[in-house]
């Protein structure tokens, strides 16, 4: 049987723009893993690591032109979008390389023999190792900075982790030409091709994960594409860390002091946040409290003016936009549901956007309202109307695991007395904000781009620099004779690293 061909698709249209590729078979992902797994050893040397990740970053951005004009072909996010995406891309890769060269994430502890201690402490020195092979599934919505140079990719590479990524069908023109430029950087410093290689195809990324050289892998997609890819990693022979972001409604509590007081201001951010990107953001605020009564009725209106204002958007691919379409009329055809704005097609391309309101009392309990609870891919939220706290209380407590929670709190509740709905909003999700909105993630040290489950299926964070500790795993050495440890962990530390000695930071 000839080999399915991948196709790049025109979003705008829906028409074919070029194969690309073509799928590949299981002897194909064995061919890519076994090769990756060869180059594993080439990227033991932290130095040449730090290297390749910034010329990785500078090969990006020498061909920005070249790939935002591919990216925008296949996606439709125009170039401005892009254009900040592949910015935040190529830093991304600039900031592994300083955490490479920093050394801090081996987190080298050093306790010397001690026979004072009860018990005894033998010497003992420990870091953290490269797992291996690390399987990488590409997200639809950022086809660059969640795709084959994004953070899991960077992150992986980072920690010494050879890298076979699963490209999205969404855009596999894109994901080429990046793996292109990242095999390229290798290469100029002597590393093997291999340490990155890219595949198609839906039975591909079924064999990848299965792989036995496989050791880890990242995913950003769907609840039910990660959580299959999740049961197969967790089935496994030898099971495999799974690191998967899967869904998110990222709710919003207004509070009724913060609707009193500026009312237009959140009813005007809320739609510029739950619109950006026609919804398409992981983080859009796809669930909202706002009070019953005057002032949540003025953000609301605030809120239906912006959203009326913003203009037909296209979503990644038709798929994705039938999905919208069916989604927000089911939503809207149960009872107590109001459309302000209505959500839906906007053309035959397109889709437009629009909320959804509900009186909270509806969510308290399980029943057919619980459709309003999940994530609803595309331009639209649903707006909870609240009578008293007890209301918002009872649905937080029945939502499940995000990536964000956001306060929308007055000026006069900053003193403290805010504390319990921030308490509140803590176990809902993996970063709270307050008087902000969750689109746009900084990539920073103390970010974490993660939540429980569904929003992803383990602790840890797929942005900022811990995002590095998902690929690694800590070694002990005791007795160890001085000449065969690590260079890491012999006693005259001649790579000056960050590390813990005897229980103190040296």
């Amino acid at each position: 049987m000839a080999a399915a061909p991948v196709w790049s698709v025109d979003p705008r249209t829906g028409n074919p723009r070029e194969q690309v590729a073509v799928e590949a078979t299981a002897e194909e992902v064995d061919r890519a893993v076994r090769a990756a797994h060869a180059a594993w050893g080439a990227l033991a040397d932290r130095t040449v690591r730090a290297a390749f990740l910034r010329t990785a970053a500078d090969l990006l951005a020498e061909a920005q032109e070249h790939v935002i004009e591919a990216a925008d072909a296949e996606t439709a996010l125009g170039p401005a979008r892009l254009t900040g995406e592949l910015a935040r891309t190529a830093a991304q890769l600039r900031a592994f390389a300083e955490v490479v060269e920093e050394g801090a994430y081996l987190d080298i502890h050093i306790d010397h023999e001690d026979g004072s201690r009860t018990p005894p402490w033998p010497d003992l020195r420990r870091y953290k190792i490269p797992l291996g092979v690390v399987a990488v599934y590409a997200a639809s919505n950022f086809p660059l900075a969640f795709s084959v140079p994004g953070g899991d990719t960077a992150s992986a590479l980072a920690a010494g982790c050879p890298v076979v990524v699963k490209a999205h069908p969404d855009h596999p023109a894109t994901s080429e030409l990046c793996a292109s430029l990242l095999r390229r950087a290798a290469a100029r410093h002597g590393l093997p091709e291999d340490v990155l290689t890219v595949v198609h195809g839906f039975e591909a990324g079924v064999e990848l994960v299965k792989h036995p050289l496989v050791s880890a892998a990242g995913f950003t997609g769907s609840v039910r594409g990660g959580r299959a890819l999740f049961d197969a990693a967790a089935a496994r022979p030898t099971p495999i860390p799974f690191h998967g972001e899967l869904g998110s409604l990222n709710p919003v509590v207004v509070t009724e002091a913060a609707a009193t007081e500026r009312a237009e201001q959140i009813g005007a951010g809320l739609g510029g946040s739950m619109t950006m990107g026609a919804g398409q953001f992981c983080t859009k605020p796809g669930f909202v409290f706002a009070p019953s009564g005057e002032a949540g009725d003025q953000l609301l209106k605030s809120l239906t003016e912006t959203v009326s204002g913003t203009g037909a958007g296209v979503m990644l691919d038709h798929r994705m936009r039938e999905a919208f379409v069916r989604g927000v009329a089911e939503r809207a055809a149960l009872p107590d549901v109001e459309a302000p704005v209505t959500p839906g097609a906007g053309g035959e391309h397109t889709v437009s956007a629009g909320f959804l309101t509900v009186p909270a009392r509806r969510l308290a309990e399980e029943g057919p309202h619980d459709a309003l609870l999940e994530e609803c891919f595309g331009p639209v939220t649903v707006v909870a109307r609240y009578d008293s706290a007890d209301e918002v209380t009872a649905v937080l407590s029945r939502l499940p695991g995000n990536l964000t929670a956001t306060l929308q709190i007055a000026t006069e509740e900053a003193d403290g007395s805010a504390a319990g709905l921030l308490a509140e909003l803590t176990p809902v999700a993996g970063r709270v904000l307050v008087n902000g909105w969750p689109t746009g993630v900084a990539v920073a040290p103390a970010q974490h781009h993660g939540g429980p489950y569904p929003a992803t299926t383990s602790t840890s964070t797929s942005v900022g620099a811990t995002a590095i500790e998902r690929w690694l795993r800590p070694v002990s050495y005791q007795s160890t004779p001085e000449a065969l440890l690590p260079a890491e962990l012999r006693e005259d530390n001649p790579q000056n690293l960050p590390r813990r000695v005897d229980g103190r930071r040296a």
